[in-house]
């Protein structure tokens, strides 16, 4: 899928996990677009193989380490003279019913998802405010919407991730930034995991009758990043094919 209508030349843009999935998705057609892209992974090997434009920018970070996101922004001004587009997809699962849960598993997830979310927003908040213009775009889940059996950490992390959304869309709009969510619905890894019965009849309960591919996600996160969207803001945009109708 390489049509793409946007234009994001001057833009330095940073994707969190990006190494497989949607991420990967982001980051190539960011890139096709002319920005100037950071793809960050706590996966180095996956990072090193992920197979990207020649002029994207690959860095190990891992999101649950505040230094490591401050160093990557850094880097991203030092290198471009500006941060325009955070993409905060980070993310893992540690699956398991609440009486079973680990406190780890507990702390990590939401740690990488919501922490994760939290650092970049806040590393790169100065840097948007000083040049007047900032898009943040988090990701978060239907599970943070409706829940889901076995996934407490998960969606209550992503259901953080909405009110982190709305809050920060409120403090930050005076100074030209704008910060959305995306729930999507795309062929993952965290989705190879599900049995394939239950992927049945998760695709048979979309509306749109398949599940998407990770490279259509990208025209909802663009809009969202572009200078038509400069009045949208605190908005949770559902790509996910009418499941969450």
């Amino acid at each position: 899928m390489s049509s793409i209508a946007f234009d994001f030349t001057g833009h330095t843009v940073i994707v969190s996990g990006s190494a497989r999935g949607i991420g990967h998705g982001l980051v190539t057609q960011f890139a096709e677009a002319g920005a100037d892209v950071y793809a960050v992974d706590a996966d180095g090997a996956a990072l090193d193989a992920a197979s990207f434009p020649a002029s994207v920018r690959r860095r190990i970070v891992d999101v649950t380490d505040t230094a490591s996101v401050d160093a990557v922004v850094a880097d991203a001004v030092a290198a471009t003279g500006r941060v325009d587009i955070i993409v905060n997809n980070a993310g893992i699962l540690r699956d398991g019913m609440v009486w079973k849960m680990s406190d780890e598993d507990w702390n990590l997830v939401f740690a990488v998802h919501l922490g994760g979310t939290f650092r970049f927003t806040r590393a790169a908040t100065p840097h948007m405010r000083a040049q007047g213009f900032g898009r943040v775009i988090n990701v978060t889940s239907y599970s943070g919407l409706r829940g889901n059996i076995g996934q407490a950490n998960y969606s209550a992390a992503k259901a953080g991730i909405i009110g982190f959304t709305k809050t920060t869309a409120k403090e930050l709009g005076r100074f030209g930034i704008t910060v959305n969510a995306i729930s999507p619905s795309a062929s993952t890894r965290m989705i190879g995991g599900i049995p394939e019965d239950q992927l049945k009849a998760m695709t048979a309960a979309i509306p749109l009758g398949r599940i998407a591919e990770p490279e259509e996600i990208f025209p909802a996160v663009a809009f969202l990043a572009s200078d038509e969207a400069a009045y949208v803001t605190g908005t949770v945009l559902a790509v996910d094919g009418g499941t969450s109708i």
